[in-house]
């Protein structure tokens, strides 16, 4: 087994903005020091920088699902994600809920949802997580019924929770993230 021999050293200052680079991996055997101690990686490893350069950054907008209420967009696409925005039940051609009935909102939000990750180039097997806002809690299982038929088979992450008002006074608003 390998060791390293150094308890520490020093490397020159480098600019973190010229290492950016699109799609960039880097890969190596690792030797590092913390506070005198030496950690020895015997097996390669990967790095993935994120980058925050605005241009890498796209928003997704579709006419098959509700245009964006406000100052904002249906998605964003951005490192190899897509950003769904919170989804209402609306239907897209006269912006009106499909109806008051939670459990005809959560299905009118899946379907929009849906749309707008194709738009991306996503779809629903490729959401990691997903975040339920419900006017009332009392709801969960009636959305839980309806959310299982669009997310079977590796349900993404969730957390769900009871708000004191949505827009337009829906009765539901669900986001996602998807991976691309």
């Amino acid at each position: 087994m390998a060791w390293c021999a150094a308890r520490s050293f020093h490397l020159p200052a480098i600019d973190a903005g010229a290492l950016r680079v699109k799609g960039q991996i880097a890969a190596g055997v690792g030797c590092v020091s913390f506070a005198g101690t030496n950690i020895w990686r015997s097996k390669p490893f990967a790095c993935l920088a994120i980058s925050t350069d605005a241009s890498l950054k796209e928003a997704v907008k579709t006419d098959k699902a509700p245009a964006a209420l406000g100052p904002y967009s249906q998605a964003i696409k951005a490192n190899n994600m897509v950003f769904v925005s919170g989804v209402l039940g609306l239907v897209p051609e006269t912006g009106k809920f499909v109806s008051e009935n939670v459990e005809e909102q959560t299905e009118q939000v899946l379907k929009n949802m849906g749309e707008i990750l194709k738009a991306s180039g996503a779809n629903y097997s490729s959401v990691v997580k997903t975040t339920i806002m419900l006017a009332d809690l009392k709801d969960f299982k009636k959305v839980n019924e309806i959310y299982a038929k669009y997310f079977s088979s590796t349900p993404p992450a969730r957390s769900t929770y009871q708000v004191a008002a949505l827009p337009l006074d829906a009765r539901i608003e669900i986001e996602c993230i998807a991976a691309l």
